[in-house]
């Protein structure tokens, strides 16, 4: 009982994955940035007023649905483009950190947007960034890979300490919130699979690597004419699914479990080109290798400069401490 208790504190005090969650935010506007830019050149085809779907049209699958879109506001094509480009920009600032939490809001406002336009062309990635983004707006994914004004840190300062006090423990919630996003996502999936007459008899693979939306010419033939890989993807896909919770339930073996997810969409994107779903999820799955990250970031800063410091030596030149010396006696 203690222990769970000391668990439960330190909840309140200690951040989680301060470095996967930010690296989460990065994917995720990357992501965004990505579809924007894939469709730059068909944008007024796709999603322009007089586009492949026309905005009488369009308004009316809005209001059937009863949810917004920033482009049933106006069918003038200045304001198309205004809205595009501006999402654009967002998605932008969000991969590099730039605007804080309200920017990574306006972001998922312009991507509800333009998802909601063109319904038709999307993967899956956007319903998880639906729910994963608002759950992002909780945590501090902006205290790594990011461009700090300081806006935010003098904002908070003068903020009662009683609100202060909720910044760690609303952090963890958006963390633990978006794990347990995850782990729905993969059982819910894998017990579908279960059900599946084609996942039963391990034949499931077959029969989707032969849809044509879904095939890599030369090597989805190699993979289908081969019973045992067939066999062998179709069962591995659904135990890797089910037991991926377990698996992230596990200190030990969470990182295993999250480099495993990681590879498994990873491929999802190289052989059924499903690539905005699969770096939503690679991007989700990161918060389970915030330690990992952080280790590799360190190991590449100890070893450049390492490198750096041989190659001065190799050119007979001084030290940066030593250079640096002058310089700041002649400031002075």
């Amino acid at each position: 009982m203690k222990n769970l208790l000391a668990r439960v504190d330190a909840l309140t005090i200690r951040p989680l994955s301060l470095v996967g969650v930010s690296g989460t935010r990065v994917l995720l506007g990357f992501v965004g940035f990505m579809f924007y830019a894939s469709e730059y050149s068909d944008r007024r085809y796709m999603f322009g007023p007089a586009g492949v779907l026309s905005w009488d049209v369009f308004v009316q699958q809005i209001h059937e649905s009863d949810t917004f879109s920033l482009y049933a506001v106006s069918n003038s094509t200045v304001w198309f483009e205004v809205v595009f480009h501006l999402g654009m920009l967002a998605a932008l600032a969000v991969t590099f950190g730039v605007g804080g939490r309200p920017v990574l809001l306006i972001h998922w406002v312009f991507l509800w947007s333009i998802y909601q336009r063109q319904v038709t062309i999307l993967d899956g990635g956007d319903n998880l960034a639906y729910v994963v983004i608002p759950m992002l707006l909780l945590t501090r994914c902006y205290s790594r890979f990011s461009f700090s004004t300081g806006l935010s840190r003098k904002i908070g300062l003068r903020l009662p300490e009683a609100i202060r006090a909720t910044a760690t423990p609303l952090h963890n919630l958006g963390v633990l919130s978006i794990a347990v996003q995850i782990c729905l996502v993969y059982v819910t999936s894998g017990l579908y699979k279960v059900q599946g007459k084609l996942w039963q008899d391990g034949t499931a693979l077959f029969y989707v690597m032969r849809v044509p939306e879904f095939t890599l010419p030369g090597v989805s033939e190699a993979i289908y004419n081969n019973d045992f890989l067939v066999f062998t993807g179709t069962y591995a896909t659904v135990i890797f699914l089910v037991y991926f919770p377990l698996g992230i339930l596990v200190p030990k073996l969470r990182p295993w479990a999250a480099v495993a997810s990681i590879g498994f969409h990873v491929s999802i994107a190289l052989f059924m080109g499903l690539t905005g779903f699969a770096l939503t999820m690679v991007a989700c799955d990161l918060i389970f290798l915030s330690r990992g990250i952080s280790d590799a970031l360190a190991w590449t800063t100890r070893f450049s400069s390492s490198l750096a410091a041989r190659a001065r030596a190799g050119l007979g030149w001084p030290e940066e401490d030593s250079a640096s010396a002058p310089l700041t006696e002649n400031a002075q």
